[in-house]
């Protein structure tokens, strides 16, 4: 309950259920002890960890109470093999956003390409992830950048170039309903601006926070649409709660994309992914990108083979369900998005035609068209 003085009377007005959800975040062991049966490594682990953890009550109550290998929990809790670190690049978010270049940009912006750019506004989160690429910023707190908003946009304001502003943090949309506003009318408010998208996890681990309001902010139809890309990875994620979230983003004409990232032992088997594609769709929600899990310090063991991505679309998705749950897989970098797509159909061509096998392994052949 938020107190508000009006002149000489005090006025009591409830917290909506979003708010509550961030009230009542579940990142203490007494707090998680409520949803799980906690096991004595995770109580271990737990006791000893200094990274930020933890999530909304509604996402813990996905949680298998009994099972620690549940894909929830393990994205929720600290493990002790974050504490390895082979593969993981020291400095990789400096690396990787392109913040140790010579052009002069404030820590709010991120770039990768001419016309696009992040724009970070938040390290706040409904959940942090144990998988986060922005770990060493949002969840060790090893990195620290200054996110004053005020420099992103007028840097923005000063780069017609820039026609595309990825709004992303941690969470933008954990923003108060006035901070969001003002950040989307000053970005529609530049001519060169074509397109905003956020990118949030919030409608699939507090879909309570698509509120009425929220949808008056983003919503109707304007020069500068916006989109949103959330981060489902299993589909235990895909609930009637966030089937009613999406759904009441895409009537006030957001469209919700999904960008999963493939995480061993969580969404790295083909029933498991077959199952979470299809299900995205059933909820409207847009298979995108699967990103294979970057080079972030401390996450060796949510890597997968780097081919194992295209090699569950080719498995678990082409031929067995609808093109439209089909999603790129690609590998971030500090060059951009790079595809991680081989080409498992085309078996042979010469100067006459193309020898072209499916996902049953039936072969068929077409025309070699020349320039």
């Amino acid at each position: 309950m938020t107190i508000y003085s009006s002149g000489q009377q005090s006025i009591a007005v409830p917290k909506e259920e979003w708010q509550n959800q961030l009230v009542n975040f579940v990142n203490s062991i007494e707090k998680l002890e409520e949803y799980i049966n906690i096991t004595d490594e995770e109580r271990s682990v737990l006791k000893a960890n200094k990274t930020i953890w933890g999530t909304t009550p509604y996402f813990a109550s996905l949680m298998d109470p009994d099972d620690p290998s549940c894909p929830i929990r393990k994205q929720v809790i600290p493990s002790r093999e974050e504490q390895v670190n082979v593969h993981g690049m020291d400095n990789y978010l400096v690396w990787k956003e392109n913040r140790d270049n010579e052009e002069n940009r404030p820590d709010t912006i991120a770039r990768q390409y001419k016309d696009r750019v992040a724009f970070t506004v938040t390290q706040n989160c409904g959940i942090y992830c144990r998988h986060c690429f922005r770990k060493e910023l949002v969840v060790d707190g090893n990195l620290e950048l200054d996110f004053n908003v005020e420099d992103g946009l007028d840097w923005i304001a000063m780069h017609p170039e820039v026609r595309d502003v990825l709004i992303t943090g941690g969470d933008p949309l954990l923003l108060p309903d006035e901070k969001i506003a003002y950040l989307i009318e000053r970005l529609r408010g530049f001519s060169h601006i074509e397109m905003i998208r956020i990118g949030s996890r919030v409608p699939i681990v507090m879909p309570q926070r698509i509120t009425e309001n929220l949808k008056s902010i983003l919503g109707e139809y304007h020069r500068v649409p916006i989109w949103i890309n959330t981060q489902c990875n299993h589909p235990k994620e895909l609930t009637e709660e966030v089937a009613w979230a999406v759904y009441d983003l895409m009537s006030c004409g957001i469209n919700v994309g999904n960008q999963a990232v493939l995480l061993k032992g969580i969404n790295d088997d083909v029933e498991t992914f077959k199952e979470l594609h299809q299900k995205l769709l059933k909820v409207r929600i847009k298979p995108y990108y699967v990103f294979y899990c970057e080079a972030a310090p401390g996450i060796d063991h949510f890597r997968t083979p780097v081919e194992k991505g295209a090699e569950l679309i080719r498995d678990a998705l082409r031929g067995h369900t609808t093109g439209l749950a089909q999603p790129m897989a690609v590998v971030a970098t500090n060059i951009g998005k790079i595809p991680l797509m081989p080409d498992y159909y085309i078996k042979d061509k010469d100067v006459r035609e193309y020898t072209l096998c499916n996902h049953k392994g039936q072969v068929t052949k077409i025309p070699n068209i020349s320039d």
